[in-house]
């Protein structure tokens, strides 16, 4: 069982995000499943990961993804945002009884406290095995090898809490790092929505993280650190405690201080730091000031982190962005790509509750994670990769935006945010093929076809009721093929806004 951590705000105007009591689970919608010298822990960690991602991670991307070796040869760092409370399991449970089955994604569960808008989540992790002995730090590494394994350079660590299960969690990510892979950074990013602390208290907080070498430093050693809604502290506040961390602990910091917006007003903390972020938007129709915002912060010989993103759906704060599809994720990553940033934050890899994640999930499988090796490819390396297998992806929901479940089982509805894209009914087919091919689909019973172009190509079709496939054909020959695993349905007992995703590259379970 874990901790309640307290409420934190994200980038929602006017709005608390209620995160979950922490002895955490689920209705499972179906099936897929020693101190060393200086005050830091003994390097006695395994060797550099293998050159290569493994062979079935490979063959399921449209391109081959160069090893990991090769990736952080680049300047640039891609992280993701790393969300305590929801990690691969909460009670080493099978799935179909775990915590998330029993009590996150039923309407009833912990004593129905979520009943009003039909349960907590609407996804949850990808089911992992129960393991043996220290399975939260085995299905740690676990979550470490698939993040590294699609090309992440690290994770940005949320740091909700200085005592409890959520900083216990903190501590035995650092260390499966260092176990599984030495390379891998966690960056330390103390949440100032849910904080209460003074600058001496936090720094030592940070100070005792630190001591493990997976925590991120740059190459001069300054430990990185990038608190979240940093305008929550002045200037004066934050100086105060990398003060602390010099001079009573002996680290130097390099503050990459994230804002909830990034506007003029927060050149006043150029002083102080390293470089900026934002945590961004997740609408479609939203991605377009990144280019403004790296250009201030270079212009002010700072770094610019850019916030890549997906989705956004809060059953428990009653609101939604319109992604779009693979829109918003299209254009994060664009936008990451054109506006010279130094490094990405996907936001986020795994919080659940607003629906943000990219880690493999129940319902999305590896998609969104996939399709996100493509784009970080180009971002590292400077040169698209070259397609060499056809690769389709679908992605629609499983309802009608305007469908409504009956009062008595959500008495609160999921409304989209003010300023989000217009809310549509689609079903996208993105395909990535290695020379023109025909793709015919079918939506429901409506059957349909239509050229597609060597590359990346998007194609929106309207949502029906039944699965969505579509197939590409060249010369006649079937290259490769994909169907929905959920059904779109009417009516509806709850609303869930997400987009599902599922790609032709993996098997479908």
């Amino acid at each position: 069982m874990a901790d309640k951590p307290p409420a934190r705000t994200h980038r929602a105007p006017g709005r608390r995000r209620l995160l979950p009591g922490l002895a955490l689970g689920v209705l499972l919608l179906g099936a897929w499943a020693g101190i060393g010298t200086a005050g830091a822990l003994r390097d006695d960690a395994p060797a550099e990961p293998a050159s290569a991602p493994p062979a079935a991670y490979s063959t399921a991307l449209p391109f081959d993804l160069p090893a990991p070796r090769e990736l952080r040869r680049s300047g640039k760092l891609v992280f993701a945002h790393y969300f305590t409370p929801y990690p691969l399991s909460l009670d080493n449970e099978p799935a179909e009884r775990d915590y998330y089955s029993r009590n996150y994604l039923t309407p009833h569960g912990e004593k129905g406290k979520h009943r009003a808008y039909g349960g907590l989540l609407r996804d949850r992790p990808l089911p992992a095995a129960p393991e043996t002995g220290n399975w939260e730090l085995a299905h740690l590494r676990q979550e470490i090898r698939t993040a590294r394994d699609a090309g992440l350079d690290g994770f940005t660590l949320d740091l909700l809490s200085e005592s409890g299960r959520n900083r216990d969690r903190a501590e035995l990510l650092l260390r499966a790092a260092r176990e599984e892979d030495p390379g891998f950074r966690i960056q330390l990013m103390p949440d100032m929505t849910s904080l209460s602390t003074t600058p001496a208290s936090l720094a030592d907080m940070l100070a005792r993280l630190a001591r493990h070498p997976s925590a991120h430093r740059l190459p001069d050693g300054r430990l990185v650190v990038s608190p979240f809604k940093a305008e929550e502290k002045d200037p004066g506040w934050w100086r105060s405690m990398m003060r602390e961390l010099e001079n009573r602990h002996g680290i130097r910091t390099a503050l990459v201080p994230l804002f909830l917006d990034f506007t003029p007003e927060r050149e006043r903390y150029a002083a102080i730091s390293h470089g900026f972020s934002e945590w961004g938007a997740r609408s479609a129709n939203r991605q377009g000031g990144a280019g403004a915002a790296a250009a201030r912060a270079h212009r002010l010989g700072k770094i610019w982190m850019q916030p890549v993103s997906v989705q956004d759906a809060r059953p428990n704060q009653g609101v939604y962005d319109e992604a779009g599809n693979t829109e918003t994720l299209r254009a994060s990553w664009g936008s990451a790509i054109d506006s010279g940033a130094d490094w990405v934050q996907l936001t986020t890899w795994n919080d659940y509750s607003e629906g943000t994640h990219f880690a493999p999930s129940l319902h999305n499988g590896y998609a969104y994670l996939d399709l996100t090796s493509y784009y970080l490819t180009r971002f590292k390396t400077g040169a698209w990769p070259r397609i060499v297998r056809d690769t389709l992806y679908l992605t629609s929901r499983v309802q009608f935006v305007d469908a409504a479940p009956p009062h008595a089982r959500q008495p609160r509805l999921i409304e989209p945010r003010k300023g989000t894209a217009t809310p549509r009914d689609t079903v996208e087919v993105l395909s990535f093929l290695t020379a023109p091919a025909r793709v015919r689909t079918t939506t429901g019973t409506t059957e349909g076809a239509y050229q597609a172009s060597s590359g990346v190509h998007a194609r929106l079709l309207p949502l029906r009721t039944g699965h969505s496939s579509a197939t590409a054909v060249r010369a006649g020959k079937t290259t490769t093929t994909v169907t929905t695993r959920y059904p779109v349905r009417r009516p509806i007992d709850r609303q869930d806004l997400q987009y599902y995703a599922v790609t032709s590259g993996r098997s479908q379970r």
